[in-house]
């Protein structure tokens, strides 16, 4: 897959990025494509995976420091940024990418605990990531800022309802973040996944499966298949590196077209 590339020239040499969310899935995927392009990693998550993802890079060669942190706290994101400043230098790239689904509930069956759990992952985690790597990277006049908002906050039907209101913000987070920025040189966008096999939709994945139902898996896209981390990892290197240098204020949908169309049930 993509992940496997090999690269002809580094994209991020040299810079320094945070990825949260980065103990499976998009966030590991994207913290090795990172580090495979030269930059120096500070890699986030809650989970204990994330010893992995750094000893992964650091096997390749890459430079790369683990934190056990959750991103919903204004104290541990200070940290974060502050663990990429000392360790590194500086900050040029930051990639919110940390969330959790909260499964298919229904509306009635949704408690106000679960929608403000997600919402403070999701969403106040994001806006906390963004907050303190901006301050870092408006004082050095440049940098790129990434979230993971999915293709269920552009339009219902691909999540659940506090899942799907808490990426709407994180695009709209990320638009007006780029404006208030504006003439800083600090870039905000979004990536919007449509469906990617990780550890988050494992579960959807597993029931297809066991009901013998795998290839109807992303039917309703163009492409007819769902997507890979790697293809999310790719699109976010690309929004990190200079190559994106006239991006900003986007939330790019990399859903293999899901989200160009109304869904309707494919002819048979």
């Amino acid at each position: 897959m993509a992940s496997d590339r090999v690269p002809t020239a580094k994209r991020l040499a040299g810079r320094s990025a945070v990825v949260t969310g980065a103990a499976s899935g998009i966030g590991r995927a994207s913290a090795l494509l990172f580090a495979a392009h030269g930059a120096h990693v500070v890699a986030v998550d809650r989970a204990p995976e994330i010893e992995e993802t750094v000893s992964m890079i650091r096997r390749t060669g890459g430079r790369a420091v683990a934190l056990a942190k959750d991103v919903s706290s204004e104290r541990d994101v200070a940290e974060i940024i502050e663990t990429a400043v000392r360790e590194f230098g500086g900050l040029d790239v930051c990639y919110a990418n940390a969330g959790v689904s909260g499964g298919l509930v229904s509306l009635f069956d949704t408690t106000v605990e679960q929608f403000t759990e997600i919402l403070n992952v999701n969403l106040v985690g994001a806006f906390l990531t963004l907050k303190y790597a901006a301050r870092i990277m408006v004082s050095k006049g440049k940098g790129s800022i990434v979230c993971t908002a999915s293709v269920a906050g552009l339009k219902s039907g691909a999540g659940g309802v506090p899942y799907s209101a808490s990426k709407a913000g994180v695009i709209s987070l990320v638009q007006t973040a780029a404006n208030q920025l504006s003439g800083t040189g600090v870039r905000v966008n979004a990536i919007c996944p449509g469906l990617i096999e990780t550890g988050m939709t494992q579960p959807i994945f597993d029931h297809a499966r066991s009901r013998g139902t795998e290839g109807k898996i992303g039917q309703l896209n163009p492409l007819r298949r769902a997507g890979h981390a790697s293809e999310i990892a790719h699109v976010a290197l690309f929004l990190a590196s200079d190559d994106a240098s006239y991006v900003n204020g986007q939330a790019l949908p990399v859903d293999g077209g899901l989200s160009s169309s109304l869904p309707v049930v494919p002819r048979r």
